[in-house]
Parts: structure tokens; C-alpha cells; sequence
């Protein structure tokens, strides 16, 4: 049997495991015993492995941002986020759904979790959309697609995984993700601006004399403002610390924690000592089971490189695309939304990376512009029918059957995620110009 089936077959023994719903760390320690076994490498040179890149500062980041996403979920800053949103776009044709969207999007940026962002702002905008007049199928659909929006607005966990995988600057995957989420952003609000058109209950005039939106600069509008404005100061002081030189993506991460504490106890009142712990142990479970990920999976990537594997997708790929660079890319694209189908946010991006990122820089793929790719595929992947794990917690947090969701949810694919997905792929400026002007490509 050739090495590129044994490979195969770990990487097999990965994915079905995954699939039965083994935890994700054992799921890649299956992987890793069952390399050892068949390759014969000594433990002795492998486990270090796992344990220098685990030793990296830039990995810190990660859990700070997963506690703060966590805080930001059960206190409540959220949806003073929400509250000020709405009051901005609320007025549009189709505001309030313009308004979960970029909710979504600014959740999502802090906490960097899909999941976390669906049952945060989901929780919230459900029953507002549904007494608003939305139809359930279309709403449930929206929020759950705006949810992986996290995954590319900085500052992204996800990001911060690819980077210390990849070995890329952190603020570089950061900006090269800033305008492909905003593409995104943009086409599922115009999606749900023809979606509101075509909704009489949705008429701006006829929404506003039932449930009037303060003006921006009213007593009203002020007093909005005055009450979110701690929410909105954290990203502000995370991504200005971050651009601006003042921090690093590790130090703005517990700068997070240490802000988003005190905003949620005691000026929200809504953080009390047994929620905080909460927090913190959901913080903790979540992180362990992230390091036990990454221990294994750094050392399933040394397997992959020492037995050539990317080398031997790449010939495959070429033979079969008959070298064309095209065809290789579309390979890569449809092999990480399978990914995304199959695994949550993180686990793709551990897997994926050494896989396929040597790939696109033979053919001339920045690494960069792969954090980009990446992102967007896996984001997309988790909203991708047969598996989408997103889609099926998006109907039970709404309430609505999964077959309500799924029309609109493949709409969305095909006239959002794909026509980011494609633009991003084939134009590498629309990730790379913001990394060149920031002047950290």
C-alpha cells in the first residue's frame, strides 16, 4: 500500500470520527496514534512537537478572546450593540434585518465563534423579526448566515489560529479578511432588502408608526447612545489598540477581558458572580479543548510534511486540472467547504491549513490571500446542507423547521457566499490592498 493511502486513510479515520461526534481533540488524537502506529516514528521526536507550538504568545490571544466572547454572550452587550445598530438602519427597508446582519458582524468579530454569535444575536433578533412580520423561514436563514461573519471581521479568533499555524503576521490575516467580510455583509443586506420589498408588513412608513426608531441625534436617539456606547468602545479600543500599533492582538485580548468585565457587571447589571463563573468555566472547556486540538493536530501536521502529502495532493490536483491554476483552486474550494460541512470553525482552519496552504503558495496563492479563502469557505461550509451545523442550530434556537430555512438559506449561498467566494479567489487585491496599505504584507 502506497503512503499517500495510508495518509489517506488517517486523514479518513479524522473525518469519520469527527462525523460520529467524537470530541474534536480525540478525533485528531485517533489520527495521530494511528500515524505513529503505521509510520513508525519514536514518540520521543514527535510529542515535542506538539509542545513547541503550543509554547507560542501569540496563541494566548485565542482563549482571552473565547472568555470575552463568552462574557459579551450573558451580559448583555449584545444587545446594546443591537439596540444602537437598529437605530441607525432601522429606518431602511428591511432595517431590522440589515440590523442583525451587522450586529453579527460586530458580535462575531470579538468573540471570532459562529456558534457563539448565532445563539447571542439570535436569541435576540428571532422574536423581534418574527413580530415584526418577517417570514420565520427567511429570518431563521439570515441570522444563521450572518453568523460566520465572525470568521473574517476582525479581530477574528479563527485569524489568530490561522496565523500561528501558518506563521503569518496576525494583523496581516486580520486585514486581509476586513473587505471580503464586508463583500459578504453587503450581499446578504441586499438580499434582504428585495426580501423586505417583497413583504407588505415590512412597508419603512407602516413599521415606524407602529414601533417608531429614535433619530440618531434626538434626547431619545442620545439616550440610546449613552446607554450602548460602553459596548461600542471595546471594539473600538481592541481594533485601534491593534492598528494603531499600541497593542498586540495578545495584549488587545486581555485588554478585552479586563474592559468587558466591569461594562457587564456594573454598568449593564446583568454579570453577577455565578454568571461570571459560568463564563469563565465555559471559557475554560472551550479553550482546553482547543489546546488539546492543537497539540495533536501540530503534530499530525508533522506527519503530513515529513511524508510529503501536500507535494502529493498538489500532483494529483494538477494532473487532474491539467495544470491549470484555475482548476487547482476550485479543487482547493470545494475540498474546504466538505471541510466546513464537517468540522466547526477551528478544527477546519487546523486541518486545512498545512494541508493546502503549501498548495496555493506553489501555484502563487499568497499565504495571506489564503486566510481570506479560507475563511470564507469554512464560513460558508457551516451553512452548507447535507451537514451545516449552523443551520440546524439556527432552526432550533428560532424554532423554525429546518425545511422553512433551507430555501432561503441556499438562496444566500448561491447570490452571497459563492459570489464572495469567487471574487476573493480570482481577484487577490480585494484581500491583499488593505495588508499593503497598512504596509504589513
Amino acid at each position: 500500500m502506497s503512503n499517500f493511502t495510508l495518509l489517506m486513510i488517517g486523514v479518513a479515520i479524522l473525518i469519520v470520527a469527527l462525523v460520529l461526534g467524537t470530541p474534536v481533540p480525540y478525533s485528531f488524537g485517533f489520527a495521530v496514534i494511528y500515524m505513529v502506529a503505521v509510520f513508525g516514528y519514536p514518540e520521543s521526536t514527535i510529542v515535542p512537537v506538539g509542545f513547541a507550538k503550543m509554547g507560542s504568545m501569540t496563541f494566548l490571544a485565542m482563549p482571552m478572546f473565547i472568555l470575552v466572547g463568552s462574557i459579551m454572550e450573558r451580559g448583555k452587550i449584545g444587545e446594546a450593540m443591537i439596540g444602537w445598530v437598529e437605530m441607525l438602519v432601522g429606518k431602511l427597508r428591511g432595517g431590522l434585518g440589515i440590523v442583525s446582519v451587522v450586529s453579527s458582524a460586530v458580535f462575531g468579530a470579538i468573540c471570532g465563534s459562529s456558534a457563539a454569535t448565532l445563539s447571542c444575536i439570535g436569541g435576540i433578533m428571532y422574536p423581534k423579526l418574527r413580530e415584526q412580520g418577517w417570514e420565520d423561514g427567511f429570518a431563521t436563514a439570515l441570522v444563521l448566515n450572518a453568523a460566520p461573519l465572525g470568521l473574517l471581521i476582525p479581530p477574528s479568533s479563527t485569524m489568530i489560529l490561522y496565523a500561528w499555524l501558518s506563521g503569518e503576521s496576525v494583523l496581516a490575516c486580520f486585514a486581509a479578511t476586513v473587505v471580503p467580510g464586508i463583500i459578504l455583509a453587503t450581499f446578504l443586506c441586499i438580499l434582504t432588502y428585495f426580501e423586505a420589498k417583497k413583504n407588505p408588513k415590512l412597508d419603512p412608513k407602516a413599521l415606524q408608526a407602529v414601533n417608531p426608531t429614535p433619530a440618531l441625534f434626538s434626547k431619545a436617539g442620545w439616550a440610546r447612545t449613552r446607554f450602548a456606547f460602553p459596548a461600542l468602545l471595546m471594539p473600538i479600543i481592541v481594533l485601534g489598540g491593534i492598528y494603531g500599533g499600541i497593542m498586540t492582538p495578545t495584549e488587545a485580548s486581555a485588554i478585552a477581558v479586563i474592559y468587558a468585565i466591569p461594562v457587564a457587571m456594573y454598568i449593564y447589571k446583568s454579570l453577577r458572580g455565578k454568571e461570571l463563573t459560568t463564563s469563565f468555566v465555559k471559557a475554560v472547556r472551550t479553550s482546553g479543548g482547543v489546546c488539546g486540538m492543537i497539540f495533536t493536530v501540530s503534530i499530525l501536521s508533522r506527519f503530513f510534511v515529513l511524508e510529503r502529502l501536500p507535494q502529493m495532493m498538489m500532483d494529483i490536483m494538477m494532473t487532474v486540472s491539467g495544470g491549470s491554476k484555475v482548476g487547482v483552486l476550485i479543487a482547493i474550494n470545494i475540498f474546504m467547504v466538505i471541510i466546513g460541512m464537517l468540522m466547526d470553525d477551528g478544527s477546519g482552519i487546523t486541518l486545512c491549513t498545512p494541508l493546502l496552504l503549501p498548495i496555493c503558495v506553489s501555484i502563487g496563492v499568497s499565504p495571506i490571500q489564503f486566510a481570506a479563502i479560507l475563511g470564507i469557505n469554512l464560513g460558508m461550509g457551516c451553512v452548507t446542507p447535507p451537514t451545516a451545523p449552523l443551520l440546524y442550530m439556527g432552526c432550533g434556537i428560532a424554532g423554525t423547521p429546518v425545511n422553512k430555512a433551507l430555501g432561503p438559506t441556499l438562496r444566500m449561498i448561491l447570490f452571497a457566499w459563492l459570489p464572495t467566494l469567487i471574487l476573493v479567489t480570482y481577484i487577490p487585491q480585494i484581500s491583499l490592498w488593505l495588508p499593503g496599505l497598512l504596509g504589513v504584507l
